[in-house]
């Protein structure tokens, strides 16, 4: 299936507070970063950008290869060192720009060929995300899983902590779909980034503490969909690199296809 044009920032830094130089632990010889970089190389993007405000970091990256610029050390979330990137580069408004996380070094590539096309496909839309199914009661009232709910022309409506939507009749059963876990996997057109770099954070947001939620309260749309296969959670702890390497070792030392 054809994709848009659209490039990918794979946004790093290295003070990660459980797993201290995260982008540089390394898997089977390679720092993380390099594993990251590799998902976006073999998902058909225009260019790939490393940002990371640590010199360590840049001189590592380009050392296997990649374009990395520096940023601030003052950003308060990813979404605003992406912002910074674009103004660096001069990218323009109408450019889609997958965000890529430096810690997802198992991301599937047709997931992030799927954001980008998602938002391609939804002109009205600043941005586009992803979500799977919640299948268990377990999963749909952890906090730490993020629910959505979408109105019918796919489109996200509201994103919380909290058991969204709520089943006041008790209709829903353990097996069937409860609702919907977010996927933190967006696309964006780059003016968006521009404008969300200047808003205020929005009471929701400062609440629940998710970023999307700003762009709601922007009157932004935001475009989601199923994604097309479940993806592997990324790295935030030992658990989670003994994890990837573990996987990566098992399908021959390749990134996921």
């Amino acid at each position: 299936m054809s994709h848009p044009p659209f490039c990918v920032i794979i946004p790093a830094r290295m003070n990660s507070t459980r797993l201290p130089g995260k982008p540089l632990a390394d898997i089977h010889g390679r720092p993380m970063l390099a594993w990251v970089h590799d998902c976006a190389l073999a998902c058909g993007s225009e260019e790939i950008v490393i940002a990371t405000d640590d010199e360590v970091l840049r001189s590592a990256a380009e050392a296997f290869g990649a374009r990395a610029v520096l940023t601030s050390d003052q950003h308060q979330s990813g979404t605003d060192r992406l912002a910074e990137v674009v103004d660096q580069l001069a990218i323009a408004d109408d450019t889609i720009v997958v965000n890529l996380q430096g810690d997802e070094p198992l991301m599937a590539p047709e997931l992030l060929r799927q954001v980008a096309r998602l938002l391609a496909e939804h002109p009205e839309a600043a941005l586009s995300t992803l979500m799977v199914p919640i299948l268990t009661q377990e999963e749909f009232l952890d906090a730490s899983a993020v629910k959505v709910v979408v109105n019918d022309q796919g489109e996200a409506l509201y994103f919380s902590r909290a058991p969204i939507p709520y089943d006041r009749d008790g209709q829903s059963v353990e097996g069937s779909v409860l609702g919907f876990r977010h996927l933190g996997l967006y696309a964006y057109r780059a003016g968006f980034l521009r404008r969300f770099a200047h808003s205020p954070m929005s009471r929701l947001e400062s609440l629940e503490k998710l970023e999307q939620l700003r762009a709601l309260s922007m009157g932004e749309r935001i475009a989601i969909a199923v994604a097309e296969r479940i993806p592997h959670a990324g790295v935030d702890t030992y658990a989670d690199l003994e994890r990837v390497r573990s996987v990566l070792a098992r399908d021959g030392m390749h990134a996921p296809p």
